[in-house]
């Protein structure tokens, strides 16, 4: 048996090889972490590398990992303990636990009461923003929907207004800015009323959009050809960026038969899409970070706070399957009564389908969809740019690709700073998977690179680029 069959279809699961009873710490913190997201299965009698050794005394395990939940876990969590009986002669525990509608669901233990969260494949401890948002959960509530301290009648919502009637076709009803959760009945704003308004309060909800000069953020004696910050509504900001990356980009066109075929550089749909994902799924709750667009000459990069909803990474995902998980429900709602966004979560795969549909795409300009525990960038390829055949990577490398060609090395060294130009945040995985070689030999590649001063890591492991020096 495989441990898929132990588990079933969870898509969230983690395995011990045993019941560590000193350090229980070890696997609650994991209950923990289920409990918080989207549940999962804790597996025991199950080794790192997979296989199924079994447990000792498979009824005295399943009586302490119950005790210990029920101690040390507060509020108790919904949990299934299943014994499996494997090849005959080994026994498995697996712990089912469900998605919590109390959170935050704590580990007490140590003297001290801790929260835990899974991003990706880890267990960690929920940091501050993630805690508010456990505590909001727990509550059946959203930052988006909390009433703030700002009156409506200080406020206008003109752009607002304006939207909705040529969306719908009259005039927004009075009656609707309390329906559709802009304000209470008290006259209060909520934060997505906030967020609309026309001189929006809210500080860190803004938009810093630039076109930088080159292929990074320090591309020659003028680093910025072109940049903005825009404040106001969301409605403020979703036009000014998408009229920003209009003005920033080139359209190229190709004669046929009957008319000119139009070849942007960028899909506007795709821009578009992007630019609501940003604004409606950001995390608000992290204060001092803002929506980024950044225009290389290769690629538009959409920045913004806060991952997955669900502590996944969207790279790591299916974007044709992903359920749709809302982190500021008010704010789509009222988006798709504006008609700016459809309820269903599809805005990624119409990013992608809308790439995939132009002229001039190619497989290497699909669009690039990142996060980790604090941000989501979506990357669009300049459909009209080529590295090699612009001369840019021999420019930028002058002097050193003096000769490259005439060694089989060196035409290794260049493919993989092809593909860093591409994607800084390549990772080795995807320079093997694209070159169809070994592992070992990238990472060979990638020590010589970095030995003659040509790159360097920027950040950390999981979450840093390369930098072509």
């Amino acid at each position: 048996m495989k441990i898929t069959e132990l588990i079933g279809e969870a898509t969230e699961y983690d395995k011990k090889q045993a019941v560590e009873r000193k350090k229980p710490k070890s696997w609650l913190k994991t209950v923990s972490a289920f409990a918080n997201g989207s549940g999962g299965i804790l597996v025991f009698g199950v080794a790192d590398n997979d296989d199924i050794v079994g447990l000792e005394d498979i009824k005295e395990a399943s009586e302490f990992v119950s005790q210990k939940i029920k101690e040390r876990i507060d509020p108790l969590p919904e949990i299934f303990l299943e014994l499996h009986k494997v090849d005959g002669d080994k026994d498995i525990l697996t712990v089912k636990v469900l998605s919590g509608e109390e959170t935050p669901y704590y580990y007490k233990g140590d003297g001290s009461m801790e929260a835990f969260v899974r991003i990706g494949n880890e267990t960690i401890s929920a940091n501050s923003s993630e805690l508010k948002r456990l505590v909001l959960r727990g509550r059946n509530s959203s930052y988006d929907s909390l009433v703030s301290s700002y009156n409506f009648e200080d406020y206008s919502f003109s752009k607002l207004r304006e939207r909705f009637k040529e969306w719908n076709g009259s005039s927004m009803p009075e009656q609707s800015f309390e329906s559709f959760g802009v304000k209470d009945a008290n006259g209060k704003l909520t934060n997505a009323g906030a967020l609309l308004a026309d001189n929006c309060p809210i500080r860190h909800s803004r938009l810093f959009c630039t076109r930088w000069n080159g292929m990074d953020k320090s591309g020659g004696q003028v680093d910025a050809l072109d940049s903005a910050e825009y404040t106001g509504s969301l409605i403020i900001l979703l036009n000014e960026g998408v009229g920003f990356v209009k003005r920033n980009m080139r359209t190229l066109w190709k004669k046929t038969a009957n008319s000119r075929i139009e070849m942007p550089d960028y899909c506007e749909r795709s821009v578009f899409e992007a630019l609501v994902n940003a604004l409606i799924h950001r995390d608000y709750l992290i204060n001092g970070s803002e929506v980024h667009v950044d225009i290389f000459d290769d690629r538009l990069v959409v920045y913004s706070p806060g991952g997955m909803p669900d502590g996944t990474r969207i790279q790591e995902r299916n974007i044709d399957s992903i359920p749709s998980t809302r982190r500021n429900p008010v704010l789509a709602d009222i988006f798709g009564r504006l008609g700016y966004m459809e309820r269903q979560g599809s805005g990624l795969s119409k990013i992608r389908d809308a790439y995939r549909n132009a002229v001039n795409y190619t497989e290497e300009k699909e669009p690039v969809f990142y996060s980790n525990r604090v941000e989501f960038t979506v990357t669009l390829k300049n459909l009209n740019f080529e590295a090699v055949d612009s001369g840019y990577l021999n420019g930028y490398l002058s002097g050193y690709l003096d000769g490259y060609l005439n060694d089989k090395k060196n035409e290794e060294e260049l493919i993989v700073l092809e593909l860093i130009n591409k994607n800084p945040k390549i990772t080795l995985n995807e320079i093997k998977d694209n070159m169809q070689i070994a592992r070992s030999h990238v990472q060979r590649i990638m020590k010589r690179l970095t030995d003659k001063g040509v790159i360097e890591r920027v950040g950390s492991k999981k979450g840093g680029y390369w930098n072509i020096k």
